[in-house]
C-alpha cells in the first residue's frame, strides 16, 4: 500500500534577506537569485515528502510581480500541490518585506516539478498527496490538468 501524507507534513518556509551581492547596479534583487531560492525550498520541500533526493524537472508560469530591494526579507513559502508516480508539483510564493514599515508583498510565484530519484538516480515512487482544505483540492484536480500541459508542450 502506498504511503499517504498531508502537505502540511512537507511544507517549506525559507528566509533570506537581500544583500548588496544579490542585486543589479539598481539595488533591486536578481531574478535569477529570487528563482535559486525559490528552487532551494521547493526541493526541500520535494525532499521531505519523497524521503528521497529530489531534482527540478520543470519551473513554470514563473510570475515576477514587484521588485524586492537590498534590506528587504525575503519569505519563500513551498507547499506540495500534487504528487505523481515519481513527480511533484510544489507551488511556491515568495514575498518581500521592508524592514521599517514591516510591510510584506507577494513578488514572485511559480510552480515547480521535482522527481524523486533512488541511489541509482533513477526515478523512484513518491507517497500520495491526500488534500485537506478546499484550496488544497482545487490546487489538486489543477495540478493534474497542468501536468498534462507541460506533457503537450514538451511533444
Amino acid at each position: 500500500m502506498k504511503k499517504i501524507k498531508t502537505s502540511k507534513k512537507s511544507e517549506t518556509i525559507m528566509t533570506e534577506i537581500v544583500c548588496p551581492n544579490d542585486t543589479n547596479p539598481m539595488g533591486i534583487l536578481q531574478g535569477g537569485k529570487l528563482v535559486q531560492w525559490m528552487d532551494i525550498a521547493s526541493a526541500i520541500c520535494a525532499q521531505n515528502h519523497a524521503e528521497h533526493i529530489c531534482v527540478t524537472a520543470s519551473i513554470d508560469s514563473v510570475k515576477f510581480k514587484t521588485p524586492a530591494k537590498v534590506g528587504d526579507i525575503i519569505t519563500i513559502k513551498a507547499k506540495m500541490t500534487r504528487s505523481f508516480n515519481s513527480s511533484m508539483e510544489i507551488f511556491v510564493q515568495a514575498w518581500a518585506k521592508k524592514i521599517l514599515s514591516q510591510k510584506a508583498y507577494l513578488i514572485n510565484e511559480a510552480y515547480f516539478t521535482f522527481v524523486a530519484i533512488d541511489d541509482n538516480a533513477k526515478p523512484t515512487s513518491v507517497p500520495e498527496i491526500k488534500p485537506l482544505s478546499e484550496v488544497e483540492k482545487k490546487e489538486y484536480a489543477n495540478a493534474l490538468k497542468r501536468k498534462n500541459d507541460r506533457i503537450k508542450k514538451s511533444k
